[in-house]
């Protein structure tokens, strides 16, 4: 079940969106400014669910799916990526990388409420 959710964006609004979002639906939502502040937060408590945004200063969305994804406690954690790029090349780079999904900048608060709800639901066993 998904509860606690890590989301990582460069952009102070984009943080704002995706807190207001994501809380209003019912979750615990940590913010981080960058990659390096993500892995620091992912590193010191467990989180249900991360968002990462591709484009920041030092470290990748991408970069910081493979180390997350070194991480045992991380190998089964849904991670989407947030990004403007939609090329082919770049969604096998984010598949090789570990992420369970991308969400295509300008982000739609229905759809990211939807998609989390949807990671949330147990697999049909």
């Amino acid at each position: 079940m998904i509860r606690h959710i890590l989301a990582i964006d460069d952009s102070a609004s984009m943080r704002q969106i995706l807190a207001a979002t994501l809380t209003t639906a019912g979750y615990e939502v940590t913010l981080a400014a960058d990659g390096n502040e993500g892995l620091e937060n992912a590193l010191a408590i467990p989180f249900d669910l991360v968002l990462t945004d591709q484009h920041m200063p030092g470290k990748t969305g991408l970069d910081l799916i493979a180390e997350l994804r070194g991480n045992p406690a991380y190998q089964a954690t849904p991670i989407l990526v947030l990004t403007t790029e939609s090329g082919d090349s770049f969604k096998a780079a984010a598949r090789a990388a570990g992420a369970t999904g991308w969400i295509e900048k300008p982000l739609d608060p229905d759809m990211l409420t939807e998609l989390v709800a949807a990671l949330a639901e147990p697999d049909p066993a």
